[in-house]
């Protein structure tokens, strides 16, 4: 995976993967949400369910640096944020209301909880 990813970016995964999953494999969807989000990473529940599953549903690191070559492969995050924020700017004036904001982020796609959404 040294080839796909720097070295510093290994550390930073090894040190979040390790942090979340204590045993030393992802053993659960949770974990590996938790995983994925806090590297800044946005896949679906489809997604995470179906890289689980695809390693029978425990997750070495070595097979998550597979999970996040692959996935971040498919990840186009700038352009779907910048997608989302025209949609929600309706006046082309270059900012949203923060309620709309709230709005877009709880109920679009795979909404947010009123939880992530507020930070607490």
């Amino acid at each position: 995976m040294a080839r796909y990813f720097k070295e510093q970016d290994i550390d930073e995964f090894r040190e979040c993967f390790y942090l979340f999953a204590r045993s030393g494999h992802i053993t659960s969807l949770d974990e590996l949400t938790v995983i994925f989000r806090s590297l800044g990473l946005s896949p679906t529940i489809n997604e995470l369910t179906s890289y689980l599953k695809n390693k029978n549903g425990r997750m070495s690191f070595a097979d998550f640096l597979e999970v996040i070559h692959m996935h971040s492969r498919v990840e186009n995050l700038p352009e779907e944020v910048i997608a989302a924020f025209k949609a929600g700017d309706k006046g082309g004036r270059g900012h949203i209301p923060a309620r709309q904001l709230r709005h877009l982020l709880q109920n679009w796609g795979e909404g947010l909880s009123f939880r992530e959404v507020s930070g607490e």
